[in-house]
């Protein structure tokens, strides 16, 4: 099973552009991120630059419409994400309760869909996007 961690750190919604983590944090998360790889469940990290920098498209009316961070609404931001995968969802509870987060951090645990979760005409209706995710995943190896 695939599960995503997500890092919600508080008031992050409102960090400045280039706002970073001190060396003491990131060096004890490189650890904790460590010992995800060596554990072998490990398959994807990323911290994220704060709202302020980003980018949101909505589509009231059926149209894009492009509002520049900061979100004056925004209450909880992910500021990074972990993709483990481990056998069960108390496993990656476990992995999650040993992240070295301060008290002002968030980990919210979330099950990745997997295409057998999806009853059989949604997975007829897929196919052909699964047929380019597979063909995209070949190319990207060679």
């Amino acid at each position: 099973m695939r599960f995503m961690m997500l890092m919600i750190p508080k008031g992050y919604e409102n960090a400045a552009p280039g706002a970073m983590p001190d060396a003491e944090a990131v060096a004890a998360m490189m650890k904790y991120n460590e010992a995800l790889q060596k554990a072998g469940v490990l398959l994807a990290l990323d911290g994220l630059h704060p709202p302020s920098m980003g980018a949101r498209v909505s589509f009231d009316g059926g149209k894009p419409k492009v509002t520049d961070g900061p979100f004056a609404e925004a209450k909880e931001v992910v500021g990074g994400y972990w993709m483990i995968q481990v056998k069960s969802k108390e496993e990656a509870i476990e992995w999650a309760s040993r992240c070295p987060a301060s008290a002002n951090e968030v980990i919210e645990i979330r099950q990745v869909q997997e295409f057998s979760d999806f009853p059989a005409d949604v997975q007829e209706a897929a196919a052909g996007f699964s047929e380019m995710q597979a063909e995209a995943g070949q190319r990207r190896e060679t």
